[in-house]
């Protein structure tokens, strides 16, 4: 049984995550939301899950190093600096970012990496995603997380987008390209399609969330796995021994 610390417990994967530590089995060791002591939270857990802001994130692997236990990050809208940030916490301890903690999502990114990477470059890539009003970020985390299994199995660099998707006079789509679409609306958890689309026949990859607690079950199952792990930087689908 782990002893498994929410930061960022008062918000809706905060709930999420406090139901999904008991129905597993393991042991609540508390949590803390905006100003909370995550150092104090730390040394009484075994591993730590961040569903909280960006703007926390380096105060939150600061805890988790301070502590010696491995953290799950799935908070999205992380920059270059932030990736800096966990790959520095890395060389001391176990952490496992991930734009999506579904273990779904985590099996359709390696399809979509098999199948860019055996349908050659005449094949074009669409990511579509969909998600709640609410949401603050675009393209969201498992877009961008499925986009990056996309341009892995290509064998090239992948390119975030920049700004808004297409609009006006565009031209014609550039070849190799990873295209991207947001949707917003609605209670949405969120949906995501993989438009594979070549000469006269198209291939989607798609995944439905329907209930927030998916993403739980999967960020629990993650920092659990990551506890014995060596100190490194980790993804899903590792979890999945994929």
């Amino acid at each position: 049984m782990a002893r498994i610390g929410i930061i960022g417990n008062e918000g809706r994967m905060g709930h999420a995550l406090a139901r999904a530590i008991e129905a597993a089995g393991h042991e609540n060791a508390g949590g803390v939301d905006r100003g909370g002591d995550v150092a104090a939270l730390a040394d009484r857990s075994d591993t730590l899950v961040d569903f909280t802001a960006p703007s926390a994130l380096e105060a939150n692997l600061h805890a988790a190093v301070g502590a010696g236990i491995p953290i799950l990050i799935g908070t999205t809208g992380l920059t270059d600096v932030h990736h800096a940030l966990i790959d520095k916490a890395s060389l001391a301890i176990p952490v496992l970012q991930t734009g999506n903690t579904s273990l779904g999502v985590t099996l359709l990114a390696h399809l979509v990496k098999e199948a860019a990477a055996r349908l050659g470059p005449e094949w074009d890539i669409e990511v579509l995603e969909m998600h709640h009003r609410m949401k603050v970020d675009a393209p969201s985390g498992t877009a961008l997380l499925l986009g990056e299994a996309a341009a892995e199995g290509r064998g090239i660099d992948f390119h975030a987008p920049e700004g808004p998707g297409r609009y006006g006079h565009t031209g014609p789509r550039e070849p190799g390209s990873i295209g991207f679409a947001s949707l917003r609306g609605g209670t949405v958890a969120g949906e995501h399609s993989v438009i594979l689309a070549g000469p006269q026949e198209r291939l989607t990859l798609s995944h439905s969330a329907e209930d927030r607690m998916i993403f739980a079950h999967g960020a629990v199952r993650g920092a659990v796995w990551l506890i014995g792990q060596p100190a490194g930087r980790y993804m899903m689908r590792q979890v999945l021994g994929l």
